[in-house]
């Protein structure tokens, strides 16, 4: 997991990818799939799209579904 140190840059860190994630969830509820193609702009592979889910699910900020196959944003 890449965190913000002298040789990675905030912007370059998965912490600069929440915001993202959690900007797309607050306006629906999405699959895992649909959430990593919205994202595939701003995250460079799959590692650091499930480190991005792995963070925010530690702090809350996300619900999985498994009925449903969603993923929802949590206030």
């Amino acid at each position: 997991m890449k965190l913000p140190s002298k040789l990675f840059s905030y912007e370059e860190s998965v912490l600069s990818k929440l915001p993202i994630a959690l900007g797309l969830l607050r306006q629906e509820s999405l699959s895992v799939g649909q959430l990593f193609t919205l994202m595939q702009g701003s995250v460079s592979d799959v590692s650091e799209f499930l480190d991005v889910l792995d963070c925010l699910y530690a702090l809350k900020k996300i619900y999985y579904d498994s009925e449903k196959g969603t993923l929802s944003y949590v206030d």
